[in-house]
């Protein structure tokens, strides 16, 4: 009874913290920033691998209706955008409803013998982003009584979840409405990631995004305490399991990802700069770094990286010799070498590290039955093209799918195509060109196939050095975080921004990601979708 008291009482400090942080831009900044990476990041690493364990793969297509459903409609049917945006809204806060319930019987569970109260902690934490979410989206859309009422409706189903006991729970349980779940998680993700009430938040020249950075940092920080009491009392063995997964890879890549940053700088200081007038040197930065081949050489062996250095030869030649130019050159380089290796270079990879670890966590789980290495070669092309990945977020996804069991040909296919098979790249070719790419990439997977190379990690360090290197990729990362705002920082990933969503209510600021990107002018509406 104490939980389900403590769990309505976490819902209810919701609007108090809200009433607090929006008394200023800058707090209010702070709170999107929060409510951004702790919602979005407690559906990607603890909602969507529990649906795959109970819904296969079938469940991520549903998330992807749900997050793009609303987008493709208001383009199909511009003048309805108002009425699809309201109605992906409405679908969001059905399915924040329908998991108060089951909330209310994960409390029951706890206070059964042999179970964790950790799990009704974890429960109780959970509930302050889901409170203050509520808040943030209803209360500038409908109003507070709006608000309230959905509020007071949460802690009403919470009560009737933890009462009506296990026969209403088995109704409601995940095996049987996962694919609602999934498509409703895919509602709430497009909700938080289109600010829905950007005209409250007047940051043109990006003076608040110090702000922004440090609530995503508590959010993160709210994540870590949730991730922990989930892997110390939960009944979902493997979803505790991929929760230790994520941190054994964090551990293992993060003193090589410092090696190679090391190595970027080194790189910049002698001169060899995104910005060289000669085109095969940019490519030979877009492709390999060269710094994305020490995490292959180091992670994956030599025999990996050998066929990497081959293969990304032959590809930077081509596009060599065709005179193809590259999409999204870097902008504002800084004339400080340790500022390129440690600042620019971090803000640009960093989103990508991120994401790939947690693709590979999510495609890399049991329940995704992907053991074909066609179908996989074809999985990771498609996941490609809608992204513009870097050289270091490529090799760390194949370093990812190599620790899932993905063949030998998909963890190639990685670190090959990741950098340049993506759509931006591809409409700067032609389609001699593009053929003659898709063509390279194919016979070096054909030559893997063939050669059928093992891969094997060459450096283990002790596991105190190791935590001292995630510790300080922790810290350029989240530096990272407080220059960009979390916003701008995930604006790099092509896949989290579409383009500007023309409600009535967006008329001071465009999309997030042009209203944070800092070469936008304030009433420009419409921008190039992949340059910063």
């Amino acid at each position: 009874m104490y939980y389900l008291v403590a769990s309505c009482i976490a819902l209810l400090l919701g609007p108090l913290f809200y009433r607090f942080f929006t008394t200023g831009t800058g707090l209010q900044k702070g709170l999107d920033g929060f409510i951004f990476v702790s919602l979005g990041g407690l559906v990607l690493i603890h909602i969507l691998p529990e649906l795959l364990e109970h819904g296969g793969f079938l469940a991520i297509v549903f998330v992807i209706i749900g997050l793009w459903g609303p987008t493709l409609s208001e383009r199909l049917f511009h003048r309805y955008s108002e009425v699809t945006h309201n109605l992906t809204l409405t679908l969001g806060i059905t399915g924040l409803l329908l998991h108060t319930m089951t909330d209310g019987g994960a409390m029951v569970l706890a206070q059964q013998e042999g179970n964790s109260a950790l799990l009704a902690l974890g429960v109780i934490l959970h509930r302050l982003p889901v409170g203050l979410a509520i808040w943030w989206l209803l209360k500038p859309q409908v109003g507070s009584r709006w608000a309230m009422a959905v509020l007071a409706s949460m802690m009403l189903l919470t009560g009737v979840g933890y009462f009506a006991g296990e026969q209403l729970l088995n109704h409601l349980s995940l095996d049987n409405t996962v694919y609602l779940q999934a498509f409703v998680t895919g509602s709430i993700l497009h909700v938080v990631l289109h600010q829905p009430h950007g005209n409250n938040i007047s940051d043109k020249q990006g003076k608040y995004e110090y702000q922004a950075g440090i609530g995503s940092l508590l959010g993160i920080a709210l994540l870590f305490i949730l991730l922990a009491m989930d892997s110390g009392g939960h009944e979902h063995h493997d979803h505790s399991h991929s929760t230790e997964q994520l941190m054994q890879w964090l551990m293992t890549l993060a003193p090589v990802l410092i090696l190679a940053y090391v190595i970027a700088t080194l790189r910049y200081l002698l001169g060899l700069s995104p910005q060289h007038p000669q085109l095969g040197k940019r490519w030979l930065q877009r492709l390999a770094g060269p710094e994305a081949l020490v995490i292959t050489l180091l992670l994956l062996g030599p025999s990996l990286a050998m066929i990497q250095l081959i293969g990304l030869t032959l590809i930077g030649l081509l596009l060599t010799l065709t005179r193809v130019q590259l999409t999204d050159p870097h902008q504002g380089l800084p004339i400080s070498a340790w500022r390129f290796g440690f600042a620019h270079l971090v803000d640009r990879s960093a989103p990508w590290i991120i994401l790939s670890l947690i693709l590979a966590n999510l495609i890399g789980h049991p329940s995704v039955p992907l053991e074909n290495p066609l179908v996989q070669v074809l999985v990771l092309m498609a996941l490609f093209l809608p992204m513009r990945f870097c050289n270091l977020g490529g090799a760390v996804l194949a370093l990812s799918l190599a620790y899932s069991g993905w063949s030998i040909e998909a963890i190639m296919v990685a670190l090959l195509a990741a950098p340049v098979f993506n759509l931006a790249q591809l409409k700067l070719m032609n389609w001699t060109q593009r053929l003659l790419l898709a063509g390279l990439i194919i016979i070096c997977l054909l030559g893997t196939h063939w050669l059928i190379p093992q891969w094997s990690t060459i450096i283990a360090l002790p596991q105190n050095l190791n935590t001292a290197a995630l510790a300080v990729i922790a810290f350029l990362f989240g530096a990272s975080l407080l220059r960009l705002g979390p916003r701008k920082f995930m604006a790099r990933i092509t896949l989290w921004t579409p383009k500007v969503h023309d409600h009535h209510h967006h008329d001071d600021t465009a999309h997030a990601h042009a209203d944070d990107a800092i070469s936008a002018k304030p009433e420009q509406h419409t921008h190039k979708h992949h340059h910063h």
